[in-house]
């Protein structure tokens, strides 16, 4: 019997990466939220699904933190 692997889908690992990196550098929503580009209750529709979440507002935030998308997706 064959076992079915799930994949998580990109736009997920990235916002969970994001919110993670959130939690360990003590960033509060309202300046991940600047740092991003939306308002801070966009963050919690990103919670739920982060499927609308551009490149754009992930660059916004690697730029911000000074980060590459490969440290990011290390974490």
């Amino acid at each position: 019997m064959k076992t079915k692997k799930t994949d998580i889908a990109l736009y997920k690992q990235i916002w969970w990466r994001i919110r993670c990196y959130q939690k360990l550098h003590d960033i509060s929503d309202e300046d991940l939220a600047t740092y991003i580009g939306v308002c801070k209750r966009t963050l919690s529709e990103y919670d739920k699904n982060a499927e609308n979440i551009t490149l754009g507002k992930i660059e916004n935030f690697l730029k911000s933190e000074d980060l590459k998308l490969q440290d990011l997706l290390q974490l």
